[in-house]
Order: structure tokens, then sequence, then C-alpha cells
């Protein structure tokens, strides 16, 4: 039987982010986006105070899963990214260019995506339809390794808050698709255009092995 998994992407709280956290009015609002989602056997979030917070918004009970704890930002943590850059511009700059830089001591693109594509290849076969409320960066990784992408997919992935997207599993093989966006479905951000439309060029013998990508605070 497939698995079914849905992605939320989470309001942040940290000001790393390039987005700003959702105010309590929208994330409520965001309510009818997850009602109008296919029923789930089980929720799942980060654990991320962002990621409880829109949970908790969306009326759900999710038990927290370490795996898909946000990317480590070190010293970065808190900090703006224009205060980031403005105090290490050769960090910053490193950090945007090479996904196994940790300037800030922390995390690297790489840790964050083989830890994500560990936890989607040892879901149970019959996990059947899993909601997840994970940090942004979280699903970027999730998909990257869904799409069989190349590293320099990762830093092209902008989700804002409330974006949802759909990932369907059978034998370690994911398909991509988006969730309806029609004007019932509340205001979630929702995928706008097909992944699969993505230029094919991404599967080079040298990409297939990674499935990883960079990343920009």
């Amino acid at each position: 039987m497939p698995i079914r998994l849905t992605l939320v992407c989470a309001s942040p709280a940290d000001t790393a982010s390039p987005h700003a956290p959702l105010g309590e009015r929208e994330l409520y609002g965001a309510g009818a986006t997850v009602a109008s989602l296919s029923a789930h056997t089980s929720v799942v979030r980060s654990p991320s105070a962002g990621s409880a917070l829109t949970a908790a918004a969306l009326g759900l009970e999710a038990t927290v899963e370490p795996a898909l704890r946000d990317i480590d930002y070190g010293t970065w943590r808190g900090r703006t990214a224009a205060g980031i850059a403005a105090a290490d511009p050769h960090g910053y700059s490193a950090w945007l260019t090479d996904p196994d830089a940790a300037p800030h001591g922390g995390e690297t693109v790489h840790q964050l995506c083989r830890r994500t594509a560990h936890w989607l290849r040892t879901l149970p076969v019959d996990s059947g339809r899993v909601l997840a409320v994970a940090d942004p960066a979280v699903v970027q990784a999730l998909l990257v390794h869904a799409l069989s992408a190349p590293v320099r997919l990762f830093g092209r992935l902008r989700l804002p808050p409330l974006f949802v997207v759909c990932l369907t599993g059978c034998d370690g093989d994911w398909t991509v698709r988006s969730a309806d966006a029609s004007a019932d479905r509340g205001p979630g951000r929702h995928l706008s255009l097909p992944l699969t439309s993505l230029d094919p060029s991404w599967r080079t013998a040298g990409d297939r092995s990674g499935h990883y990508a960079e990343h920009a605070a």
C-alpha cells in the first residue's frame, strides 16, 4: 500500500528565516486548508516552536518527530540574514554555495538532507496517510530527496509558511503533486507549478548520488 505524506510548512519562529512569522489570525484562518485535505491516520511535526504553534493553530494533535527538526543554524540562530551577511560575508557566501559548509558551527545542508532522507526511507510501509508539519528547510530537503534532485535545487525551493505539498511513496519511489489550490481550500500557500515540469537535465550521474542541495538561511 502506498504511503501518502502531506507536508505543511510551519510558520518560522527564527529570525534567520527569510519569511516573517505569521500572525495568529492568519494561522487560525488556515485551518480550512488542513480540513479540506484527505483524512490522515497520523500527524507528526518538527520539534520547533514554530511547528508547535502551527500545528496547534491548525487544530492538530501532532507527535514530535526528532528527525524532522529544523536545520541547526549554530551561532547564527536568532539573527537576521542581513545581519549575518554584514558581519560574516565570507562565511555567508560559503553557506550559500557549499552544502558542506558550516561557518556557523551548526549543521550542514548535506547533513540535514541525509537526516530527512533517512526518515523518509524508513517510514513503515503501513504508515497510510501521514500529515507532517515541518519547518520550511525540512520540507525543502524532503522534496529534494523525493524528486531525486541535484544539490542545486535546494536553494531554488523557496517555500513560504503554510505551503502544502503531497508525496506518494511506494517501494522507495516517490511522486510529488500539488495540493489543490482552488478557492475553497483556504489561505494555505499551495504549489502552483508541477515540479515534474522542471528541467530533466537534473538527472545526471553525478547528481543522482546526492539528492541534496544548497540552502540559504
